[in-house]
């Protein structure tokens, strides 16, 4: 589960996760960010817009794959 992975609460992840902006601390924003990004997922941003890219570290021949996908920005 997230909140754990980040060690936030969960109302405070579901307020993070509101459509209606709800305010969070920043540093609930950084924990939960750090933990995406331990489990493989990078954010990045370019002059298209904002995204997300999914890292699969692969073992033997397979090289590293990754896979865009664009998301609503969190402001």
């Amino acid at each position: 589960m997230l909140a754990e992975k980040a060690l936030v609460a969960l109302t405070a992840l579901k307020r993070l996760e509101s459509e209606r902006g709800l305010g969070v601390h920043e540093g609930t924003t950084d924990q939960v960010r750090r933990a995406l990004e331990a489990a493989g997922i990078l954010f990045i941003e370019s002059g298209q817009g904002r995204g997300v890219m999914f890292l699969n570290e692969t073992s033997g021949n397979e090289t590293r794959q990754a896979r865009v996908r664009r998301v609503r920005s969190p402001t």
